[in-house]
């Protein structure tokens, strides 16, 4: 990491060359609003405070209750250490990792940028985030590996909970917010996945100056386009909470009754399992809503909500830290911070004061940059009003019609295939597997696009595919780490007829780069209409 007196050297030579991010340069009718120095930091501290602390507590449920409301005798109990796990969670080592390009390369980095460092990066990852750097790796550009044609976890939650750092550098800057949004999160999303990180960002950007949690929301949405799915799943949350203020269960039964179906992540698809930016960002406003400003029954709401029960009380634990302020967060749980404040978050070279000092002056550089100024130590901000974001929603994929698994008999294999069950994390995963040139497996199905769903293997090979006769693509099952994933889309596509269509997977017996073996691996068919 550059040190912190070669950064802030370069954070304000950018503000003097008067680059400016969306939003532009206030115009005299602009609205100001003030901040000392000591201020900012104890919000930004609150800021990465309070993630820490969410997904710490939250971890222990992490999708273990999918839709079904965590009952209080079953939330974790809150110990002191348990803040250390935070130092090993995705939600914080990517957020601070993308934030450390903007510290590299400047505040204009470009999404090649973005797309560049997360190519190389070392970290274990999961679903959208897993399938971009898959396709980075291909040779996909940065502008397309979050893109449904490469990614079919385009929606999931992934940049939605990387999102923070954008909106902790942008205090009172929404514009700012959705155009860095953007930039960053097409990397690995699209369309409803990038408006999740659009409407937490905002939501950060808007706790600075903001007291009540429900302008914070509303601020958020305000950010949305309107005919997005999420715009429509938080002006429902929003609408229900006034129907119903004392009671968020019945607003949660509310958000599953009209919200949760339509899954694509071949995890989810007809499965209990969401993973879904929309849904568990509806939760992350439940918390918020429900929460009225108190730091613990935000998060613990958040969390019952379930689903990602980690990623959901981490981003509201996070809002309402920067709303708070490091020092009014309760301390029983910033008490064991201090230990650890040194320590470096995996795959990084940021501590928790690192991250806040990064973040302290790329703030003051953005806010220089759109109009602001300091003096002393007071900041003066010249607040942007939200402006919604260009709807680019890739038109409809369609949702889950049926999945058919490897044993079903509508399948056909031909050479050499193994029924294998294989124990991955706290699963057994049941496939066919086969690593001989020329086996082959066909099936026929009707409806508008399919995902072959299969496991990607340290010992995955190549296969070619064919749909209605014609080549459709050579694919890979190799994860790009050493550990095996399971649920994968190994290969997808949309858009098709409503038809009867046949589909056959021939494998070539070869090794992908860096693999040890020519595996190939089939769970199931997901089939969509």
């Amino acid at each position: 990491m550059p040190s912190v007196l070669s950064t802030k050297i370069r954070l304000v030579a950018w503000a003097v060359a008067g680059l400016w991010l969306a939003g532009g340069c206030a115009d005299s009718a602009q609205r100001t609003r003030e901040i000392t120095h000591a201020d900012l930091r104890d919000k930004i501290r609150g800021g990465w405070a309070g993630q820490m602390i969410g997904v710490s507590y939250g971890f222990p449920t992490e999708f273990e209750f999918k839709e079904r409301i965590i009952p209080e005798s079953e939330l974790p109990v809150w110990r002191p250490e348990m803040i250390h796990e935070a130092l090993h969670q995705d939600d914080l080592y990517v957020d601070i990792t993308f934030a450390q390009v903007l510290d590299e390369k400047g505040l204009d980095a470009s999404t090649e940028d973005f797309g560049a460092f997360f190519r190389e990066a070392k970290y274990p990852l999961w679903h959208a985030n897993l399938a971009a750097r898959r396709a980075l790796r291909r040779g996909v550009p940065a502008t397309l590996s979050g893109t449904p044609f490469h990614n079919i976890h385009a929606n999931d939650i992934d940049f939605q909970i990387e999102a923070d750092f954008i909106g902790l550098m942008s205090p009172g800057l929404p514009q700012v917010t959705n155009e860095l949004s953007y930039r960053v999160g097409r990397v690995m999303n699209h369309g409803d996945g990038i408006y999740g990180g659009m409407f937490t960002s905002a939501m950060y950007a808007a706790a600075f100056f903001e007291t009540d949690p429900r302008r914070v929301v509303e601020q958020g949405l305000a950010v949305l386009p309107p005919g997005s799915g999420y715009a429509g799943i938080i002006t429902d949350v929003l609408q229900w909470s006034e129907q119903h203020p004392h009671d968020w269960p019945r607003v949660w039964h509310l958000i599953h009754e009209k919200w949760n179906h339509g899954e694509l992540c071949p995890a989810g698809a007809l499965e209990p399992f969401n993973i879904d930016a929309r849904i568990n960002g509806a939760f992350v406003a439940l918390g918020l809503l429900y929460g009225n400003g108190d730091f613990e029954r935000t998060m613990r709401i958040a969390t019952q909500a379930g689903q990602d029960s980690d990623c959901n009380p981490a981003t509201a634990a996070g809002i309402l830290g920067v709303m708070l302020g490091f020092e009014a967060i309760p301390g029983v749980y910033t008490r064991g911070l201090d230990a650890i404040a040194e320590e470096t978050f995996d795959f990084t070279d940021y501590s928790f004061n690192g991250i806040v000092d990064s973040t302290m002056q790329r703030a003051i550089a953005i806010i220089e940059r759109n109009g602001g100024r300091v003096e002393g130590q007071r900041i003066v901000v010249a607040t942007q009003e939200p402006k919604k974001a260009k709807l680019r929603v890739g038109g409809d994929l369609g949702t889950a019609r049926e999945q058919i698994r490897f044993d079903d008999p509508r399948w056909q294999w031909r050479g050499d295939w193994q029924h294998r069950v294989m124990k991955i994390w706290r699963y057994e995963i049941s496939s066919n597997i086969s690593k001989t040139a020329g086996s082959e497996a066909e099936i026929a199905f009707k409806g508008t696009g399919a995902s072959i769903i299969g496991l990607l293997l340290p010992g995955g090979g190549t296969a070619d595919v064919y749909l209605d006769g014609k080549h459709a693509g050579t694919i890979d099952v190799y994860p790009d780490e050493p550990n095996a994933k399971f649920n994968e889309s190994i290969w997808h596509r949309f858009g098709l007829d409503d038809e009867q269509h046949q589909l056959r997977l021939v494998v070539r017996g070869e090794a992908y780069p860096g693999s040890d073996g020519a595996e190939i691996s089939i769970e199931s068919l997901l089939v969509l209409e």
